[in-house]
């Protein structure tokens, strides 16, 4: 029950005072506490029985009267109360096969836990999920649940996951649609394996369970250049980004006169690929795949115009250059030049990194690294301030993916250098100086010791 044992007790909680940090919490109104979801669900309604356990053995309860859904006020030794379930498929495309030796260990782990899914919005494939996980989502209501479902083809999921249980995917899902569950999907397209009537085939299967499928991405596989010994996969061509956009337009056309929702909706990466404008503010209804970089672009630049019209003239000359993804630096070169033609106190550069560490194919800012930062940004003229998207740093650690350090770019480089959430009115605030986020020191890194103590 270690995972169960209480480490912090907020102040204000209705048991301070009365359970003790090191306690484990057994359990809620005669329900066993196995991991986090328990733990929430069952401690939402106001009259609560507890059962603990002190660190000597002996066990006590306590009554308590909360308001209803409020929390309880405790944190665990580990945040789901059991250790996370790491990916038990082999997938065709997985990203982190493709990654280059030597990094930290936490970038090679591969979470597919249902659990992360509700509390914090990652993806999952479902083959983790025994029949009773299955109805206990269901009994507790877990919803929304992500879905990467990719195919719902049974013997191509298999392939695909190369996972023997894959195939089961369509049927959890259904289970889950009738149990009043809702899903966010995402199908990561490879060419020549889940595209074209493949594709098809999937968007007809889950437009069947709307509205319980609420959304689903279509986004496009990365491929890195570590791939030796792995399975032949080729990368999106701007024809074939523009193939797959019509098909999914289409019949997210169909959906739209059928559901009232299009569903589908493709990545920005694909409208990046081929060049093609990405869709009007309206198209993207409630911008549920935002997380999937669908329609990021599209709110951004509408969120900058906002924040055009509403500013007023920056009283002193603003220097300030943007880093970026290769395919993202023509957005915000665009950006930039509507900012200096309504006010001529803004002079902006936009540098578009090309990922020599991940290789060239790899083009989205989220995915650029320090070395490639400063290797490409050493001796230009950076103004007296460089943006960068807050997608390339750990929010914590403050740090790049290979482990570079946003100080060390900085001092490298010459600049303060000034992380920026995906938000077109914090970007005028950077832009134009008027708001400039805080730049708070890094806390510490997790060592080898405890990440793997954590996974144990």
């Amino acid at each position: 029950m270690k995972n169960n044992k209480i480490k912090k007790i907020d102040e204000g909680s209705p048991l301070q005072g009365r359970a003790s940090i090191g306690d484990c919490l057994l359990a809620i109104n005669g329900n066993k506490i196995v991991d986090v979801l328990d733990y929430k669900f069952y401690a939402y309604d106001r009259h609560l029985h507890l059962e603990l356990q002190r660190e000597d053995g002996s066990r006590y309860s306590l009554h308590v009267e909360k308001q209803e859904g409020g929390d309880l006020g405790l944190d665990f030794e580990s945040y789901l109360m059991d250790a996370p379930r790491s990916c038990a498929n082999n997938c065709v495309f997985c990203f982190i096969d493709q990654l280059p030796t030597g990094m930290r260990p936490t970038m090679y782990f591969k979470d597919d836990d249902a659990r992360l899914s509700f509390l914090l919005g990652n993806y999952i494939t479902l083959t983790n999920l025994s029949d009773r996980e299955v109805q206990r989502i269901i009994d507790l209501h877990v919803s929304p649940v992500n879905v990467s479902v990719h195919t719902t083809d049974p013997e191509l999921r298999c392939k695909m996951l190369r996972n023997p249980h894959a195939g089961r995917g369509l049927e959890i899902m259904r289970r889950f649609a009738s149990g009043g569950i809702q899903m966010n999907c995402q199908i990561v397209c490879c060419p020549g394996l889940n595209d074209g009537e493949e594709l098809m085939r999937t968007m007809q299967d889950l437009a069947e369970m709307y509205p319980h499928v609420n959304s689903v991405s279509i986004v496009p596989v990365g491929l890195t250049k570590y791939r030796e010994g792995l399975y032949p996969l080729t990368p999106f061509t701007p024809a074939l980004a523009e193939k797959t956009i019509d098909e999914v337009t289409a019949f997210g056309e169909e959906c739209l006169a059928r559901y009232g929702s299009r569903i589908f909706f493709c990545g920005d990466e694909l409208y990046l690929k081929c060049g093609r404008e990405i869709p009007e503010d309206s198209f993207y209804e409630d911008y549920t795949q935002l997380e999937n970089g669908v329609g990021m672009l599209r709110l951004m630049e509408t969120e900058f115009s906002s924040a055009l019209k509403l500013a007023d003239a920056p009283e002193q000359i603003q220097r300030f250059s943007i880093a970026t993804g290769v395919a993202a630096a023509p957005f915000f070169q665009k950006l930039v030049c509507n900012a200096q033609a309504e006010y001529d106190t803004i002079k902006g550069q936009v540098y578009p990194i090309a990922n020599d560490f991940f290789g060239r194919s790899i083009d989205v800012a989220g995915l650029i690294t320090g070395q490639d930062l400063i290797a490409q940004l050493k001796g230009k003229d950076l103004g007296d301030r460089l943006l960068i998207s807050h997608n390339m740093i750990r929010r914590e650690e403050r740090d790049f993916l290979d482990d570079v350090t946003l100080k060390q770019a900085s001092e490298a480089l010459g600049v303060p250098i000034y992380p920026i959430e995906q938000d077109g009115f914090a970007l005028w605030d950077a832009m134009s100086g008027e708001a400039l986020p805080d730049l708070p020191e890094a806390k510490r890194k997790e060592t080898e010791e405890e990440f793997y103590r954590y996974n144990d």
